[in-house]
């Protein structure tokens, strides 16, 4: 495990920095210390020609007060910028108004939350004093970093490899692609890998660090057939060391570029209306983490901005199924050790049989509803503020058979396995997403190849049709990046499910 060393701090320091951070009266800080290097490499036209590096290293500082939050970072650790540091987000979370900005012209960048939170219920808690998040540690304290579950299997590091051998590799990706599919017209594959070792400590005195390896590969392929072109995106990200640099990782990707290019071709529009849609196992679950996920955050709810605010402890869907984010799948693009405000990663059921049982809360959020914080703090870097977001997110198995026993019960239908952009407003809960690719169900039968169409639904509406969950759960493991306000690498997944009546924008 690192140690303050790493960031040339002492134990110290980290106190009195807190120390200055709540000089003007805060009720809470946290520091946040990351050093990230970045790498890739881009293949097009058989040739590896470009590739990158890059290093994101620095601290970033919050102090909350009351319901006001100051936050300011520094792109250096010498204790004189992070000292500015501290005492710019005391400043601002000790502000008037609602929003403040401190900004020298060598000093830290800064900013401030605008608009207060929601105040709790006069029977609830007061938001983090009811935590007991306010005391102040005892600088004798042993300062060793608890030892945490390791969900990043590294047996060969990244730092370690030697960049060489990855570009056969990406040359035999794109060799087998044009093997295996003489409409080939464009092969672009790109290798990115990062490692972050990041270091977190609070007005508690809790000190805790991560070393996080995350590797990626991405291959998009554009197919020509006389005077049609389509195209197919495959790829896989794991939190796992260079290892995953192997043959059976590039047959599975070289599989699925070419996996369904004839029925692509041979896609039409379908006449359009409501009706069932049997979502299939694995990448469908981004429906569930866009359409359903997200209105779990606790911070939409805290603000009575998710169609889900009113709604715990509430059946809002069928018994038997369960909905859980989980940062605790090894190997997973969505695994945390520990979330950026050094809360233990865990499994949260978000619905327990139905019943809507939890919301994927920070130390913010937790602190409202006085509940623990469920390991959802996350950022995109130190330059960002922890707020709640997921990590791998989908639901458990169902006792309903397999994809076949589902698309057998349908009449008149639709099956997809695979969606493209889409559109969710979190209030309301409606959705719309561009199906990439999947069937007409007739008569229990997948007949005839779609394209070009959308799933138009709501999302505690499409909760409450399910109709039928197969055993067959999946989680993809496709590059999966998160947009709500900052990026963040999740994971999603979900088994075959019915839905028994969704809207189909066809013809």
């Amino acid at each position: 495990m690192m140690n303050c060393e790493h960031f040339g701090v002492t134990r110290e320091q980290l106190l009195a920095l807190v120390a200055e951070g709540l000089r003007e009266g805060g009720d809470w800080c946290d520091l946040y210390f990351e050093d990230t290097s970045y790498h890739d490499l881009l293949l097009r036209d058989g040739v590896v020609g470009s590739g990158g590096y890059h290093v994101d290293f620095g601290c970033g500082i919050r102090v909350l007060k009351g319901e006001k939050t100051g936050y300011a970072y520094a792109e250096s650790t010498d204790f004189a910028s992070l000292k500015q540091a501290a005492r710019a987000a005391g400043a601002i979370s000790s502000a008037a108004g609602s929003a403040a900005s401190l900004r020298g012209s060598s000093g830290p960048k800064t900013s401030g939350v605008a608009g207060p939170l929601p105040q709790p219920s006069a029977a609830g808690p007061s938001l983090l004093r009811s935590r007991g998040w306010l005391r102040f540690s005892d600088p004798t304290a042993d300062s060793t970093p608890p030892v945490l579950p390791n969900y990043y299997p590294e047996r060969m590091a990244w730092e370690e490899a030697e960049v060489s051998r990855f570009v056969p590799f990406l040359q035999r990706i794109e060799a087998g692609i044009r093997t295996r599919d003489s409409r080939v017209l464009k092969v672009v594959a790109i290798l990115s890998y990062s490692v972050s070792d990041v270091l977190m400590f609070n007005s508690l005195g809790e000190l805790t660090s991560d070393h996080r390896p995350l590797g990626s590969l991405s291959v998009q392929v554009i197919f020509r057939q006389g005077d049609r072109t389509e195209n197919n995106t495959v790829s896989r990200s794991l939190r796992m060391g260079a290892e995953m640099i192997n043959d059976q990782v590039l047959e599975d990707l070289v599989s699925r570029a070419v996996e369904g290019m004839d029925a692509r071709f041979e896609a039409r529009r379908p006449k359009g209306g409501q009706m069932p849609v049997v979502m299939g196992a694995g990448a469908s679950g981004i429906l569930l983490h866009e359409a359903m996920g997200h209105a779990f955050e606790a911070d939409f709810n805290r603000k009575g901005q998710s169609i889900f605010s009113d709604k715990m402890g509430r059946r809002i869907c069928r018994p038997g199924i369960n909905i859980l984010d989980d940062g605790t799948l090894p190997a997973s693009r969505g695994a945390i050790n520990v979330d950026d405000e050094g809360v233990p990663g865990q499994k949260t059921y978000m619905v327990t049989d139905g019943v809507l049982t939890s919301y994927l809360h920070d130390r913010i959020s937790a602190g409202f509803y006085g509940v623990a914080p469920t390991g959802n703090g996350r950022r995109e870097s130190f330059r960002y503020n922890p707020i709640p977001r997921m990590r791998a997110t989908y639901m458990e198995s169902g006792p309903d058979g397999t994809r076949e026993d589902l698309i057998a019960s349908v009449k008149r239908g639709i099956y997809v396995d695979q969606f493209a952009n889409g559109q969710v407003k979190i209030g309301e809960g409606d959705f719309t997403f561009f199906v990439k690719s999947g069937f007409l169900i007739e008569n229990g039968r997948l007949t005839m190849p779609v394209k070009d169409i959308n799933i138009i639904g709501n999302g505690p509406q499409a909760l409450a049709d399910i109709q039928a969950v197969a055993g067959d759960l999946k989680v993809d493991e496709g590059t999966w990046t998160c947009g709500k306000e900052q990026s963040a690498a999740v994971s999603c997944g979900i088994p075959s499910v019915l839905i028994g009546n969704l809207t189909v924008g066809g013809e």
